[in-house]
């Protein structure tokens, strides 16, 4: 009974002294900002602040008002030892204060407050809890790595992916706070992929406002730069959903670039390989005239799959990418077509290919140690190579048509004509 009176009393002297510390901390930081008043009333305070680790910031004075600071230091007790309601109530001052200025926001992981948010999210709260705790972590990270950091070290991530049902408001804030978080691959800070991916896909596959469905995929396409995590996104799940928003105009672009990250990899490769879709719908988004950067990426991601696989050459050819690849040659962006080209000339390379030597009856072949003879084959060659010309001219002419080409449309045609009708396309 004495041991354990003992080590009862043990404990609440220690939660005395984190107590004690922590309200000395904020009876310093309150005396900083009340050490000197003009007798205006209305001037403020310097309070010396600890040098940060973001790149490029060497802030060391941050301005802030008595009422500020009172209000702050009220906002900052409650949020560490208050009931639920005071938390929520706290969370609500930190979030109107932390959107003022970046100086402010760090003061306020210096005094750590992240933590006791990051903890809020957690479902033993109610959903509006957990709104006001992530709405106040939405301003907190805003522009400042190493607030972005704590909250990851406090576990946000797993709070996070645990939450599913919530309405639209909510899962916009969850995807704004998510998008920002995934910013951190670009300072090489790591990020459990894995742990983000269920929240994200839910509120791509669900009834999520486009605006949503635009944070998550920024969220993913973050992670996509990383190969580490291509891993986690390589997978058939996340590349079907990718491409079925590829096939949707006003998400196109985003889902695209992600796909065009994932196909550089191996497993990316294959994932897009093994897809029911693919080719036909990355080919469909080469008909899309007035969406050029989704022509551009899904002719890249179509360049990626054909190159050395000719497999995936004969699957584009049986889809009918050739008379498309024409018209994206004659009409698409300087991108689009320079890339339009070097697929019809893998496909044209491969068709001479098959059109080899064959077996079978030949012709006696004629000898071309007589003059006369090697003329007539001269001129054979030339009235083939007319007949061709003329009717690759004819094809593309029709193609065109659609597109009201004028004489400028027609003179590229016919210079395109004459060089791919008789030489090896360009590049």
């Amino acid at each position: 009974m004495v041991e354990s009176s003992s080590s009862s009393s043990s404990s609440s002297w220690s939660q005395v002294l984190v107590k004690l510390k922590f309200f000395s901390k904020i009876k310093r930081f309150v005396h900083k900002t009340s050490g000197s008043k003009r007798r205006d009333n209305e001037q403020t305070t310097v309070v010396d602040h600890i040098e940060t680790v973001d790149r490029d910031d060497n802030i060391n004075n941050i301005i802030i008002n008595d009422d500020e600071g009172s209000i702050l230091q009220r906002s900052v007790k409650r949020l560490h030892f208050g009931s639920k309601e005071e938390k929520a109530a706290a969370a609500e001052e930190i979030k109107r204060l932390a959107g003022d200025d970046l100086s402010r926001r760090k003061l306020m992981a210096e005094l750590g407050v992240i933590p006791p948010l990051v903890a809020m999210v957690g479902l033993e709260y109610s959903t509006s809890h957990r709104r006001v705790a992530v709405q106040a972590l939405v301003e907190l990270a805003n522009g400042t790595c190493t607030n972005k950091a704590l909250m990851v070290e406090a576990g946000i991530l797993s709070k996070l992916s645990k939450i599913n049902n919530v309405d639209e408001l909510a899962k916009h804030e969850f995807a704004q706070l998510v998008m920002s978080l995934s910013s951190l691959v670009n300072a090489q800070f790591p990020i459990d992929s894995s742990k983000i991916l269920p929240l994200v896909l839910h509120m791509l596959e669900s009834n999520s406002s486009a605006d949503t469905k635009m944070l998550c995929l920024g969220t993913l396409y973050n992670l996509s730069t990383v190969i580490e995590n291509v891993g986690s996104l390589a997978k058939d799940e996340v590349v079907h959903t990718l491409l079925k928003l590829s096939s949707m105009k006003e998400a196109s672009e985003k889902a695209l670039a992600i796909l065009g990250n994932l196909v550089v990899t191996l497993m990316g490769k294959k994932a897009l390989e093994s897809s029911t879709v693919v080719p036909e719908c990355l080919i469909e988004i080469l008909t899309w005239d007035d969406k050029s950067k989704s022509q551009e990426l899904s002719a890249y991601i179509l360049m990626i799959l054909a190159h050395q696989s000719s497999l995936q050459r004969t699957k584009m050819a049986e889809g009918g990418i050739v008379p498309i690849l024409l018209q994206l040659a004659l009409l698409g962006s300087p991108l689009a077509q320079k890339r339009a080209l070097k697929l019809l000339q893998w496909f044209k390379d491969e068709r001479q290919m098959k059109m080899g030597p064959h077996s079978g009856p030949q012709s006696r072949r004629p000898s071309f140690n007589s003059p006369a003879k090697h003329g007539d084959v001269d001129q054979g060659k030339n009235l083939m190579k007319n007949m061709v010309r003329q009717s690759l001219y004819k094809n593309m002419e029709t193609i065109t048509r659609r597109a009201n080409g004028n004489s400028d449309t027609n003179s590229k045609l016919k210079l395109l004509v004459i060089s791919s009708s008789s030489k090896s396309l360009p590049y």
